[in-house]
This record gives structure tokens, sequence and C-alpha cells, in this order.
């Protein structure tokens, strides 16, 4: 009985719940996250680019040309989709942006948490005094 013991204390400290509460969370975030990246960022992208599906995009090993990616799968040939590795970079680079927006705010409302939660203590004057007035007994 002592290896579930051990078990059950291990799954209970805080680093484990945190950790467990943490992948929860962040797979409801990378859904948000996700979503505002294909529904309404991408769309943006789409436009200021000309509408380019950047997924489309690829180049035969063959040396034959074909009309769109599915054409050239369908005939067999080896492809290289960079358009897939462009859209991949575009999405890295928009979750971050939209990552490190949402920890700066993060950030913020807890240092203004931090700053009013502060208690004062005495100056640095009045620890001086003390000792000075512990020194003298």
């Amino acid at each position: 009985m002592g290896f579930f013991v051990d078990f059950k204390a291990s799954l209970m400290k805080g680093d484990v719940l945190s950790l467990a509460t943490a992948v929860v969370i962040g797979g409801a975030f990378g859904k948000i996250v996700g979503s505002a990246v294909d529904d309404v960022i991408m769309p943006i992208v789409g436009l200021i680019t000309g509408g380019i599906d950047f997924t489309q995009k690829f180049i035969t090993l063959d040396g034959n040309s074909y009309d769109n990616l599915v054409a050239a799968k369908a005939a067999g040939a080896a492809v290289i989709t960079y358009g897939n590795l462009v859209q991949a970079i575009i999405n890295f680079v928009i979750i971050s942006l939209f990552i490190f927006i949402v920890l700066r705010a993060a950030e913020k409302a807890k240092k203004k948490e931090e700053v009013a939660a502060a208690p004062a203590g005495p100056s640095q004057e009045e620890l001086l005094t003390q000792i000075r007035d512990l020194l003298k007994k």
C-alpha cells in the first residue's frame, strides 16, 4: 500500500495540480487562439495578399506542370508544398503575437495587484533608529 499512498501524495502536490490545470486551460486557450487565427485574422491576411491560399502553393519534382495541388497528387507526382510551410509560419507569428498580448495584459494586471498589496514597512531611518536603540542597550 505504500506505493499507492506515495502516488496519491504526489498527485495532490500543488505542482501537479497546477500543471494539470495549466494543460486543461492551455487546451481551451489553444482552441480560442486557433479560432481567432483561422476565423478572424487569416481572412484579413488573405484580403491583404489578394486572396492567395498559401496551402495551394507547391513545386513538382517530376518536371510536369499541374493546375492545382489535388491534380498533382492524383497524378502521383512528388511535390514540395512550400505553401503549407508559409501558412504554418504565418500562423505561428500570429499566435505568438496573440499570446504575447494576453500575457502582457496579465503581467500588467499582476503588477498592479502586487503594488496594491505591498504593505508599507518601516523606512530606512526607522530601521537605523531601532538598531541604534538596540546598540545603546
